[in-house]
């Protein structure tokens, strides 16, 4: 079993990921790009996908390394939140006028999903 550290740095590698490519998205949908002129899409979708599967994965590890058997009710929010930032890459590419909505979204579900684990409030 791997330690909590190196769970932690690849829960971190997996938000920048995950956050990098949903930047990129959405500021070339604000920017006028559509599906067809976004050349790197493949790449986009990759990285989030891979970033997601990150933070999934080390946030299990996380869990088993403190002792926390089944899944306790903040991290189960936090694995909603975290299906809700997965289908928001989506967005962008179908409905380009609520990429300013995903903008501002996806950063505050990524802090309530912090308070989260940080607090454990239930």
């Amino acid at each position: 079993m791997l330690s909590l550290q190196v769970y932690k740095l690849a829960h971190l590698l997996g938000l920048f990921l995950v956050f990098t490519s949903l930047g990129g998205l959405v500021l070339h949908a604000m920017n006028g790009g559509d599906r067809e002129s976004n050349q790197r899409r493949g790449l986009v979708f990759a990285t989030h996908g891979i970033g997601l599967l990150l933070v999934l994965v080390s946030g299990f590890g996380m869990l088993a390394r403190l002792g926390i058997h089944g899944v306790p009710g903040w991290a189960a929010v936090k694995l909603v939140i975290w299906l809700v930032i997965g289908g928001l890459v989506a967005l962008p590419q179908r409905v380009p006028a609520a990429s300013r909505f995903v903008w501002f979204l996806a950063p505050a579900l990524a802090l309530i999903a912090g308070w989260l684990a940080l607090y454990k409030p239930f």
